[in-house]
């Protein structure tokens, strides 16, 4: 056992006696050691529960003859840290949690893991260290939060946001977002739409490091308590068998996450996530293979918020599996991959059904031909651009507007809202890439303010930084080269024409080539915005959005 190096021998009894200290058996510690990464805390709601999630965890580790050790990560609450700066730190925070799980697991040589994620950049941190790591592992996340009700309406957080576009645009009054504000987010779990938690959640099921059930159980469920006992006695099975996450996270296996990834209309975050983690895997995903797998692959559920159903919807109609299983039938998903359950997925497939085709529709019945995420490319975006194509409205799918430059998102919002931001717009944002923010903000407040103050129809956003999964509307994010780095996009003027295209995959900057290059002689790089501390040694070393924002090593 892989515990032996801590543990096994006469000249390990110092180690032993310390294990003693903190009350374990010498029993316990001939059994194998499950590390147990718990990243449960008390600033996202994801997570606020995940004390019980781990405990039934330890009781399935310890009742198929584990012994698990607990121990933690950071995370950050996307939604809290939102259009402040704390939101510079979320996604850089993913290369700390998978590094954290890393070190840990290093120092102290587990023989198996479970990860216990729930939200944003936690999810894709430990599938990052799992894979880097490649022990016997496991994923089981705490479930999606179910949604509220205000006024009789379904609503989740992405309402409160798009409410105060409404009360500063006068459709809503100020008694009312705080009804809706007390009503939104009901109790614990992930953001109840598919935004980024729920998609990682739920692509982590499709890769097959999480059980059936992973991404769509709700988070109150006994079911949910069920699955992480489920999960706990799994990961002795995969220890037993000597199963790794190489094994299962191959390439056929991310083809089948970036399949569903598009059946499902997943956060345009899962662009950047889904190629760290198999660059970790040693497997390099480019962008060209979302277009390609998006091109044969049906937009199948209408989640929010681009449409009507919640989390709670999808796994009422049958969850991942069953959308796997109509992928299946068209020959869409590799059914010969192996999952954390020990079988392959054709065979996990065999005991699910879509039980509501409302939810999940046929195939001969889609909500588009295409899958919910496009790559666009052009003069703008040489390296490539991110849009979520399902929750474009028909009318911005394809549009000439004029430019309306910010160089910051903070100054961006704040014209939104004060309503200098008018139809036929297209608002830039840019300095907020990866290496120019730094850290690659959210743009929901702005993206949210568009659609609270009824622009979504007539007005386009693009930016270097990226999303919330929970923004809709012809928001393009990821543009690369960013413009600190000298992108195109830093040439961008106030009253230029940009063409939309994104049908035809394109983004492009309707200026003549001789008056960018006169444009690119005057411009010079601005001051890093932080020059000490993690941002600014993040800075440093990250990598393109177009790369999945990995840090160079």
């Amino acid at each position: 056992m892989r515990s032996d190096l801590m543990k096994k021998g006469v000249e390990k009894a110092p180690h032993r006696s310390l294990f003693k200290a903190m009350g374990y058996t010498r029993q316990e510690l001939e059994r194998p050691i499950i590390g147990v990464a718990n990243s449960a805390n008390e600033i996202i709601p994801g997570h606020i529960h995940l004390d019980k999630i781990c405990e039934a965890v330890k009781a399935g580790i310890r009742s198929a003859g584990g012994t698990p050790v607990e121990f933690s990560t950071i995370g950050v609450c996307d939604g809290i840290a939102m259009n402040h700066p704390g939101m510079r730190y979320s996604l850089a925070s993913r290369e700390i949690i998978a590094d954290s799980v890393e070190i840990m697991s290093m120092a102290h040589p587990f023989d198996g893991l479970v990860l216990i994620p729930n939200c944003d950049k936690i999810i894709p941190g430990m599938l990052m260290a799992a894979l880097r790591l490649n022990i016997p592992s496991i994923v089981v996340s705490g479930g999606p939060m179910l949604s509220g009700r205000a006024a009789g309406k379904p609503v989740d957080l992405i309402s409160v946001f798009e409410g105060v576009g409404a009360v500063k645009a006068g459709k809503m009054t100020a008694a009312e977002l705080d009804e809706l504000e007390d009503c939104a987010c009901p109790g614990c779990g992930s953001c109840a739409g598919m935004f980024t938690a729920n998609s990682m959640n739920c692509l982590t099921e499709a890769l097959g490091l999480g059980l059936p059930g992973n991404g769509t159980i709700p988070a109150v469920t006994a079911a949910r308590i069920r699955l992480a006992k489920e999960a706990g006695m799994q990961i002795m099975e995969l220890v037993k068998g000597n199963v790794h996450p190489r094994d299962i996270a191959t390439r056929n296996a991310f083809e089948n996450a970036i399949a569903v990834d598009m059946a499902l209309g997943c956060s345009t975050n899962t662009v950047l996530h889904v190629p760290a983690i198999a660059h970790e895997a040693g497997i390099e995903l480019d962008l060209d293979v979302f277009n390609t797998i998006s091109a044969r692959t049906p937009h199948l559920c209408s989640l929010r918020p681009g449409g009507s159903h919640f989390l709670e919807d999808l796994d009422s109609a049958g969850g991942i599996q069953a959308v796997m299983k109509v992928l299946s039938a068209a020959n869409l998903v590799h059914p010969d991959v192996l999952t954390v359950t020990g079988r392959k997925v054709d065979e996990n497939l065999q005991k699910f059904n879509v039980l509501d085709e409302q939810v999940i529709r046929p195939l001969d019945r889609p909500y588009h031909s295409e899958g919910g995420i496009a790559i666009l490319y052009g003069n703008l975006a040489p390296e490539g651009a991110v849009v979520k194509q399902s929750a474009v409205a028909p009318e911005m799918l394809q549009r000439t507007g004029v430019a309306r430059v910010f160089d910051s998102e903070s100054s961006a919002a704040d014209a939104i809202l004060a309503g200098r931001i008018k139809p036929g717009d297209v608002v830039v944002i840019r300095y907020e890439g990866p290496r120019g923010g730094p850290g690659m903000q959210e743009m929901l407040t702005p993206t949210a303010a568009i659609v609270g103050m009824g622009l979504d129809r007539d007005v386009a956003l693009i930016t270097d930084g990226r999303f919330s999964g929970g923004t809709k509307g012809a928001a393009i994010g990821h543009i690369s080269p960013e413009a600190a780095v000298g992108g195109p996009i830093a040439l961008i003027e106030e009253g230029d024409k940009i063409l939309v295209d994104i049908p035809s995959k394109k983004l492009e900057l309707l200026v003549d080539e001789p008056t960018l290059q006169a444009r690119r002689g005057r411009w010079s790089p601005p001051e890093p915005r932080i020059k000490n501390g993690y941002l600014a040694r993040y800075a440093r070393m990250v990598t393109s959005g177009a790369r999945g924002a990995v840090l160079e090593t």
